[in-house]
Formats: C-alpha cells, sequence, structure tokens
C-alpha cells in the first residue's frame, strides 16, 4: 500500500461514516485537505510505537508532539513528504482512566483477532473488537467521552481539516455556507478531539450522531466525528495553519 492509497481509504472509510459530509459541495472536490485527525490508543497493538513503522513506510514524520495531562491525550503531528495532508493522530493514555472504565476499555480491546492488529490499513477498517453494551458505553463517557468514542468506533479518522485560504474563502464565508448545508458549528476551542490554539480562527462542524447498534441489541445516537475550518489569525507566521493548531504550551522535545 502507498501513501496515496492510504489516505484514500482513510477518506472512504470516513465518509461512509458520514454521508452528509462527502455530499458537501462548498469546495472542489480536489480541494486540498489540510490535516487528518485521527484518534487511536496507547494500547501495544494500537499506540503510535505500534503505528510508526507502517506511517514511516508512507513517508510520515513526526514534527511535533503535544502532551495534555487534562485530556488524557498525547498528539503527534506527522508530516508527509512534499505536499499533502498531515497527520493528528491523539492517542488517548488509557492509564489516565479510573480502574473501572480502563478494565471496561481493555477487555473489549483485547478480543479483537489477532488480524485486527495488523497491517497499515489498521486505522480505516473500522472497530476490530465487538461492540459495548449500551451501559458499559455510558460508564466510559463519564469516565472520558473519547474512551466511549473509540469502544463504539474503534481507531479511525474523526475528523478532517481544511485551511479556508485553500478554499479561496473567509472562514465567515465558509460559515454561511456550512450552516446553510444544515451544519451547526461552534467556534469552542476545547470542543472536538483536541483544544485548539489561539493562533488558529477555527470552526467545527460535528456531522450530526448516528445511530449504532450495541451488545443488547438496542441503537443510540452517538456522535463521531465532524469537520474543521481553520486559518491563520495572524498572517506573519510562515508555518502551515496545521502546525499553528495546537497550543504552545503543550508542545514537547522531540528527541
Amino acid at each position: 500500500m502507498q501513501r496515496e492509497e492510504f489516505i484514500q481509504q482513510l477518506w472512504l472509510d470516513f465518509i461512509h461514516q458520514h454521508p452528509e459530509i462527502g455530499g458537501l459541495r462548498l469546495w472542489p472536490l480536489d480541494a486540498p485537505v489540510e490535516y487528518l485527525a485521527l484518534l487511536t490508543l496507547n494500547h501495544r497493538h494500537h499506540g503510535m510505537d505500534a503505528l510508526m513503522p507502517a506511517l514511516a513506510h508512507f513517508g510520515y514524520r513526526i514534527r511535533h508532539r503535544h502532551a495534555m495531562a487534562d485530556r488524557g491525550l498525547l498528539v503527534n503531528l506527522l508530516a508527509p513528504p512534499g505536499t499533502g495532508p498531515w497527520l493528528a493522530v491523539a492517542e488517548l493514555q488509557m492509564g489516565t482512566l479510573a480502574r473501572r472504565p480502563r478494565a471496561l476499555l481493555e477487555t473489549l480491546v483485547d478480543q479483537a483477532p489477532e488480524s485486527a492488529h495488523r497491517g497499515p490499513n489498521r486505522l480505516c477498517r473500522g472497530r476490530p473488537w465487538p461492540v459495548p453494551g449500551w451501559e458499559s458505553y455510558q460508564t466510559l463517557h463519564q469516565a472520558h467521552p473519547l474512551a466511549a468514542l473509540l469502544a463504539v468506533n474503534g481507531p479511525r479518522l474523526h475528523h478532517v481539516g481544511y485551511d479556508c485560504r485553500h478554499l479561496d474563502a473567509s472562514l465567515e464565508e465558509l460559515h454561511r455556507g456550512m450552516e446553510e448545508a444544515g451544519f451547526a458549528g461552534t467556534d469552542d476551542r476545547h470542543h472536538g478531539l483536541f483544544p485548539i490554539s489561539p493562533l488558529v480562527d477555527y470552526r467545527f462542524y460535528p456531522s450530526g450522531s448516528r445511530r449504532l447498534p450495541f451488545a443488547e441489541g438496542d441503537e443510540h445516537r452517538v456522535e463521531t466525528g465532524g469537520i474543521a475550518l481553520v486559518q491563520k489569525s495572524v498572517s506573519a507566521h510562515q508555518e502551515r495553519v496545521v502546525e499553528l493548531l495546537l497550543p504552545h504550551h503543550t508542545r514537547c522535545e522531540l528527541s
């Protein structure tokens, strides 16, 4: 598998989950994506140590790392060779969960077949372990919403981010278009997968909840991702907007 095929599989899995995003026509279909935000967990088969060999094979290199202790997240920003979308991989640190929800999540993850832990496309083949019961989901959600999301959705693409500059429109113009298309956006920098830096103007648009089946056969609506529009709030910065995306005080030194 090559990098282009990997990105295509991520995108196809994403729009299968979020067909309303796939149907957006506010910008050209070939408009460049600024970043792909993925959610995973630091399990031995799904953490960055396990994923990095395949991502490195595709040419990705870690450029920045951000630790967010208050969210139990470690976020790696990976750059491709040349142009193309960066990856923002948010890794839930399972050790930050209380004992019971951590045990619930570990029990689910450990039920995945061994074949689900192999291959570079483990981020785009869906949830590899059994679906939890609704009560277990609620327990996980109370402990950490991202733990609950991982339980029902598996490690995969959470949202796509577009730089408004590459869409030839301002954030406000695109925001009006998104609202007309039925998306309710928020500029809350703490809504979504990770907190957003004040150096970036930002809107996040949840794609709407999906009705998902749970272990007892019941169905419930769960929000699983969305789309983000971003632009630099200060044009003097030479970096790509994705490099300014996360708060500077969370950045770690890379060894």
